[in-house]
């Protein structure tokens, strides 16, 4: 192990762990792999992170971090509530086919990982649902959408896209007709919240 000379931060052991998963996978990566990959003692690693399952947990947050940051761009943007909700299910749909399709192995991993941490996931999937809500009571304000109940449509609206960003249903997404059935689900659901 070569001394480094660089300051270890925790992005950058994330960094290095994400590396270290994408070569050796979740089952064999561990933290010694990691600290080696840095140049590092495992024990440099385990001031920035105090266990194995907290490291895991961080780069999985990362990796979802990622989707939820391009989403909040999106969310904050200035397109009409109608226009922004469809491009925001389609940047989410785009996101998950490429972490899917782009890095399979690496997707594979992180599909171990979001298991062990089901509390990151529950977190994730609630700031998704934030913006979600904040995107529709929007349409809602400005007269654009008509809905009985906000808190039951946006849940709706997610369960209803599902196909196209829960992982389980990665495999299909590669399929020849998978755009144009994501796009006729978008249309089913503007129909339906849309005021007409």
């Amino acid at each position: 192990m070569a001394p480094t000379t660089e300051t270890l931060t925790p992005e950058r052991i994330l960094a290095a762990t994400e590396d270290v998963l994408r070569r050796h996978g979740a089952a064999k990566a561990t933290v010694v792999d990691v600290a080696r990959a840095l140049g590092v003692s495992h024990g440099s690693v385990y001031r920035h992170f105090r266990t194995k399952a907290e490291l895991r947990g961080a780069v999985t947050k990362r990796w979802l971090d990622r989707t939820t940051g391009v989403l909040s761009a999106v969310t904050a943007g200035a397109e009409p509530p109608a226009a922004k909700l469809r491009h925001w299910l389609s940047a989410l749909f785009d996101a998950k086919r490429h972490k899917a399709g782009d890095d399979p192995e690496l997707f594979a991993t992180y599909t171990v990982l979001t298991t062990e941490n089901s509390e990151v996931v529950d977190a994730h999937i609630a700031e998704l649902l934030g913006q979600l809500m904040a995107i529709l009571q929007e349409g809602v304000d400005r007269g654009e959408f008509e809905v009985p109940d906000t808190t039951t449509t946006v849940r709706a609206v997610f369960e209803a896209t599902a196909h196209f960003h829960d992982p389980v249903y990665a495999p299909e997404w590669a399929r020849p007709d998978a755009e144009a059935a994501f796009g006729a689900v978008v249309d089913l659901v503007m129909r339906g919240i849309e005021k007409r």
